[in-house]
């Protein structure tokens, strides 16, 4: 539910109206160079958008739809103040500018500071039971075991449980590649995503005796 107010909504409101007309106008004003120049600033926001976010959320639904809403901006951006500049001149375009760029801030800002606190993370408990030997499970388990182990990594470890993780962890990665060379190395050629399951392209088997 928003907890904008009817007056909030009311200027935003008029603000989307006159922003658009002022786009209207600037994209009838501009020439064919103009708007290709709009159209190549669109693709650069796109692509840099995209890969900033690829860094922290590599899924492709997330990349795509940062790139979009880039390259959307962008060109809204540069067609308001085209607008702008044709109605008003230099001073009111650069005005405008500037209390756009000063309003981003302040919302930037509020966001950050009411940013909500990242959900807590369920403290994982190691086994009270040996774990099997990587080598005694099949092809299956162990992608099953490299899953597991991922998710453990997230939860609140100390020290001597995180170590063991790991080295169960580089365990499997030995036991999937000694397996099937092949497979493991199409898995890792593929930039798998972080807990995705590696016995998918291997060849499914026994554990060797």
């Amino acid at each position: 539910m928003s907890t904008r107010g009817p007056l909030a909504r009311c200027l935003l409101g008029l603000g989307v109206v006159v922003g658009a007309g002022l786009a209207v106008v600037g994209g009838l004003a501009l020439r064919p160079p103009g708007l290709v120049a709009v159209g190549l600033a669109a693709v650069v926001s796109a692509c840099l958008a995209g890969g900033v976010v690829r860094e922290s959320r590599p899924e492709r639904h997330a990349i795509v739809e940062a790139a979009w809403k880039a390259g959307a901006a962008t060109v809204a951006v540069l067609l308001v103040l085209s607008g702008t500049a044709v109605l008003g001149g230099t001073v009111l375009t650069l005005l405008v500018a500037g209390a756009a760029a000063a309003g981003w801030t302040g919302v930037w800002l509020v966001r950050t500071h009411r940013a909500p606190a990242p959900p807590a993370v369920a403290e994982f408990r190691p086994p009270s039971f040996p774990l099997p030997p990587v080598s005694s499970l099949s092809t299956g388990d162990l992608g099953r075991e490299w899953v597991r182990t991922t998710t453990a990594l997230n939860g609140r470890l100390d020290a001597r449980t995180r170590e063991a993780i790991v080295v169960r962890r580089q365990q499997t990665l030995d036991e999937l590649e000694r397996r099937d060379p092949d497979g493991f190395a199409r898995w890792i050629a593929g930039v798998p995503m972080p807990g995705s399951d590696p016995s998918g392209d291997l060849r499914r088997g026994d554990p060797a005796a």
